[in-house]
């Protein structure tokens, strides 16, 4: 017997619907269900043979109901299967679909690039030979510009002042230095000869046109008649006026011309050629013109060399300047063709004034004409305007140089002359006289000016004052004082003639010459001066007295250092001679009859080798400095007035002590012993004479040392340091 409860735990879903929708109330409704659905509401369980076929209908369908939810499951997920297989084939349709259309793109793809890389490749392909048909066409633009050119060049309405000239000679040179850059083309030789053949022909075209320009204006001027031009000064006017008109008709070719003449040969020989013109034409005009111009200057300053020099070099430097002016109305770059021009105009004045200079003779005029020259021309107007002024400079200082070789001459002549050889008037020896003379005349124009009115007169130049010295005092007395004097000696006109001359010369030629040259002349001016100087001292000591000699050296000694050293200059100079003493000791060797069998020994003792080696001549350098030469002199002048006044005071006081030194190195060499006391020159009475004559002396002479020292000097500095050595000796 089964339970009840197998009935109700079907878990059939069509079961569980009716089971669950009622309840039956009694098992007869239960038992009449079941058998209802096993299809056995018509039968009868009798016999246990039904039962157990009831039972295992019953276990079937319990186990039929039993895997009904499992069927039902797996139904319900075979449906699920079956969407899934559907879903399934369509992916995989659509996974081949897709695959189908990759292939597809790929095959596009690959077309499409493809066919992009052969649209590119066309494209460059393309691009290629669009560049090397405009590079071809380049190129050729070049050539193709031949037949233009050749048209325009001989057309016979061209004009090189027309508006397509210029643009067609920049084609010309383009095409030209295009070719000529390339010398692989074909036909490379040909077209560059047609090229040059058009730039010939353009060439001179412009030569022509600027040339016939040149030589016109040149033919209207040289035409015109002579009494339109009344002067020189208007004819230089017309010449100028009339060019600088015509240069902006020939500027804008030349200057055309000028830019490409770098570049090319045939520029800089058409350059050239109107380069000469122009020079040619204006030396045609200037040339006759300034040749009457310094003619006419000559005429009017025959007499004054320095004025025509400078009224000369004056007008060439209006003509080198007007010149460079011009040149820059037609030109823009310089040429040394218009400085070789000018330099042949300056030569017409130099040529003129060369003759004049080498006829000079004064120093004055000669060291003139060198300030003009050196300082107004060169300094003045060639250092401010050099460019201007390169061909006027170059002869200048060729005509300086002509000058100075003059003076440096003349200077040479004028020491032998006026200073070596100058004889001396009985007036210039006369001193102290013309000292005592001016003075004397100084001091009355003193006295007489103390009784006029105070003012201002040629009188106010003092000269020494007796008053303010007393010249009878004694050495003790003399002590410097500041005081504004002049001695007659430091006038100008009383120093001695070779000195001033000296002096003057000097002073102009400092400035005049070369410092090289200037040492040696001055050297020997001085040297010369010196002598003379020298001379004049005998002269003096002999016909006065020999302090006067000493002093009037002295004197001119101080006057010509004073004098001399404002020069700034080293007035040493340089001597170079040759010592023949070892020639001349080895040419008595060489000639001793001893040494002829020395001539052919093959040693160190062959006479010849030794005559070669020992006989040559040493070349010695000394140095000689003027300055020093005047020291020299003045110390020696200096040493000999104190050693003679020393002795003129104290001459028996020495003659004294040099007795007793004497006597007292003779007892003290072991001679024999005197007794001072004993000698008769020196007894008291002796003594006591001799220093009553000494002082006598003294008080005597000693006034007039000091009177003659302040008239020559007539500078208590000098005075006190020149006469300090003769007081501390006495």
């Amino acid at each position: 017997q089964l339970p009840i409860e197998d009935l109700c735990s079907l878990t059939s879903p069509s079961l569980a619907v009716t089971l669950t929708a009622a309840v039956p109330e009694s098992t007869e409704d239960v038992l009449l269900k079941g058998f209802a659905v096993l299809g056995m509401e018509d039968e009868r369980i009798e016999t246990a043979q039904q039962f157990f076929s009831w039972f295992a209908q019953v276990q079937a369908q319990m186990d039929q109901d039993e895997g009904a939810k499992y069927r039902q499951m797996r139904d319900y997920l075979s449906g699920f299967q079956e969407q899934c297989d559907a879903i399934l084939n369509d992916v995989n349709s659509a996974l081949q679909h897709l695959e189908s259309l990759q292939k597809q793109y790929l095959f596009v793809s690959t077309k499409t690039g493809t066919l992009h890389e052969a649209c590119e490749q066309l494209l460059k392909e393309q691009s290629e030979l669009v560049d090397l048909a405009e590079n071809i066409q380049q190129k050729l633009s070049y050539f193709n510009e031949l037949e233009n050119i050749n048209t325009k060049l001989n057309s016979p309405t061209l004009s090189v002042n027309s508006e397509g000239f210029i643009p067609m000679l920049a084609k010309l040179d383009d095409s030209i230095a295009y070719i000529s850059s390339h010398p692989n083309f074909k036909d490379y030789p040909v077209y560059l000869m047609k090229f040059k053949q058009c730039l010939s022909k353009a060439m001179h075209l412009i030569k022509t046109y600027t040339v016939n320009t040149l030589q016109n204006l040149t033919s209207q001027l040289m035409k015109r008649d002579p009494s339109a031009v009344p002067n020189s000064d208007n004819a230089f006017t017309l010449f100028y006026v009339k060019f600088r008109a015509a240069a902006p008709k020939v500027r804008t070719l030349i200057e055309q011309v000028e830019q490409r003449s770098e570049k090319m040969p045939e520029y800089q020989q058409v350059l050239n050629e109107i380069h000469q013109c122009y020079l040619d034409q204006r030396e045609l005009l200037l040339g006759p013109s300034i040749a009457s111009t310094v003619t006419e200057l000559t005429s009017q300053n025959n007499r004054d060399h320095c004025a025509l020099v400078r009224s000369g070099c004056a007008f060439m430097v209006h003509v080198c300047q007007d010149e460079h002016q011009l040149y820059n109305e037609f030109f823009t770059k310089p040429t040394p063709k218009l400085d070789e021009l000018l330099e042949k105009l300056c030569l017409s004045l130099y040529d003129v004034l060369r003759p004049m200079i080498i006829h000079v003779i004064h120093l004055e005029t000669l060291s003139e004409l060198c300030g003009i020259l050196k300082n107004e021309m060169l300094e003045d107007h060639v250092q401010n305007n050099a460019e201007q002024l390169g061909a006027f400079a170059a002869g200048v200082k060729q005509m300086l140089e002509d000058v100075q070789e003059r003076l440096v001459y003349r200077t040479h002549i004028y020491i032998q002359t006026d200073i070596t050889g100058y004889k001396p008037a009985p007036g210039d020896l006369a001193y102290p006289d013309k000292l005592e003379m001016m003075e004397q005349i100084a001091q009355s124009l003193k006295e007489e000016q103390k009784k006029l009115p105070s003012e201002a007169s040629f009188s106010d130049v003092r000269l020494e004052d007796p008053e303010s010295c007393n010249l009878v005092k004694s050495a003790e007395s003399l002590n410097p004082r500041h005081q504004t004097t002049i001695s007659p000696a430091d006038l100008h006109g009383m120093w001695y003639p070779t000195v001033r001359r000296t002096l003057v010369c000097l002073s102009k030629l400092y400035r005049c010459i070369d410092r090289a040259v200037f040492q040696g002349l001055s050297q020997e001016a001085l040297s010369a001066c010196i002598h003379s100087l020298l001379g004049a001292a005998d002269s003096i000591s002999k016909n006065k007295t020999q302090v006067d000699g000493q002093l009037f050296l002295i004197k001119h000694l101080l006057i010509l250092r004073e004098q001399i050293a404002p020069f700034h200059t080293d007035f040493t100079i340089k001597e170079i001679s040759l010592d023949l003493k070892k020639t001349r000791d080895a040419a008595f060797k060489i000639l001793n009859p001893k040494a002829v069998s020395r001539f052919f020994r093959l040693n160190s003792n062959n006479a010849l080798i030794q005559f070669l080696l020992e006989g040559t001549p040493e070349i010695r350098e000394h140095y000689i400095d003027s300055k020093k030469d005047v020291d020299r002199h003045l110390k020696s002048a200096c040493e000999q007035f104190i050693q003679q006044q020393t002795k003129q005071f104290i001459e028996q006081l020495e003659e004294f002590m040099a007795k007793v030194a004497a006597l007292r190195a003779m007892a003290t060499q072991g001679g024999p012993k005197y007794s001072l006391s004993q000698q008769p020159w020196a007894q008291p009475a002796k003594i006591n004479d001799l220093v009553s004559s000494t002082y006598k002396t003294i008080k005597t002479k000693l006034p007039l040392t000091l009177r003659s020292m302040s008239l020559y000097l007539s500078n208590k500095d000098t005075e006190l340091i020149l006469f300090k050595p003769v007081r501390v000796s006495i």
